[in-house]
C-alpha cells in the first residue's frame, strides 16, 4: 500500500491550527504567571525533551522574540543571564 505524500498546504494548516490552540491557552491566562506556568513552561519542557532526546541545538528567531535550546544547562544560564543584562541595560 502506498503511503499518502503530505502536502505543504496539510502541513500549513497542522501549523496555523497549533499556532490557534496555543494563542487560545495563552489568551485564556490572565496574569504573567498563569501564562508562564500554563502555557510558556509546558511548552519549553516539550521542547526540551523533544530537542534533547534528538540531539537538536536551536536559535530560533522570532520576529519579537528568540528561543533557545542548547541541550546544556551552563549555557542556558549564561545566555539567561545575557539576556537579563541586556534588557537590564534597556532600562
Amino acid at each position: 500500500m502506498a503511503k499518502k505524500k503530505s502536502s505543504k498546504k496539510g502541513t500549513k494548516s497542522d501549523a496555523e491550527a497549533l499556532m490557534r490552540t496555543l494563542f487560545k491557552k495563552m489568551e485564556a491566562e490572565k496574569t504573567a504567571d498563569g501564562l508562564n506556568d500554563n502555557v510558556i513552561v509546558p511548552f519549553a519542557a516539550a521542547l526540551e525533551n523533544v530537542c534533547g532526546a534528538r540531539g537538536y541545538v536551536l536559535n530560533i528567531f522570532g520576529e519579537k522574540s528568540n528561543i533557545v535550546f542548547t541541550g546544556n544547562e551552563a549555557d542556558a544560564r549564561a545566555i539567561y543571564k545575557l539576556i537579563e543584562d541586556y534588557l537590564t541595560a534597556k532600562e
